[in-house]
């Protein structure tokens, strides 16, 4: 008998395991990428170039140029590059700017951006964020978007999001374990 009373409360305890946690209350969380899906897309609709590219620093102070800018035309969508939540939206040094958290700890910003979405609400990869507005510092034409990413406080390429993943498979030993420290 009693092994049927522990065998029950086992099956009951994963029972409740597996059950769903209410969430807390606060803007709910953007939902997962379609399955096989792509996780990024491009800021803007059509094709992109790179009118000034990110410039890497050698140190967190250091001058240098932060994101990657990319042309386009006044009053043309602005996109979320990735799942997320809005953590600004407002007024930068004089200009609009639009900053979105993603998961693993990434943030993607948006300038100039008249923004059309608001601090603390979710967004989805393609979603509009405002529109583009003209007079970037710089741009060789009428409007450039200034596309940010960050990872904690270290400054990232934004075009990265956009190049295919590179798998990279290793060879295994006879017993099926990695070969650790050699390359293929």
């Amino acid at each position: 008998m009693r092994a049927r009373t522990l065998l029950l409360l086992a099956l009951l305890g994963g029972a409740l395991a597996l059950m769903p946690v209410p969430a807390a209350a606060g803007p709910a969380p953007a939902p997962p990428p379609a399955a096989g899906g792509p996780r990024w897309g491009p800021p803007m609709h059509g094709d992109l170039s790179v009118t000034r590219p990110f410039e890497p620093l050698p140190h967190p102070f250091a001058a240098g140029h932060r994101g990657a800018d990319l042309p386009g035309t006044p009053w043309s969508p602005v996109l979320a590059a990735g799942d997320g939540v809005v953590v600004f939206a407002g007024m930068v040094a004089g200009r609009p700017v639009v900053s979105v958290d993603h998961a693993g700890g990434l943030r993607t910003t948006y300038e100039p951006v008249d923004p059309s979405v608001a601090a603390g609400q979710p967004v989805t990869r393609g979603s509009p964020l405002g529109t583009l507005a003209a007079g970037h510092a710089g741009c060789p034409v009428q409007a450039c978007l200034h596309w940010g990413l960050r990872r904690g406080e270290t400054y990232l390429d934004p075009m990265e999001l956009l190049r295919p993943t590179r798998v990279r498979l290793l060879p295994r030993a006879g017993d099926g374990r990695p070969l650790a420290g050699r390359a293929p």
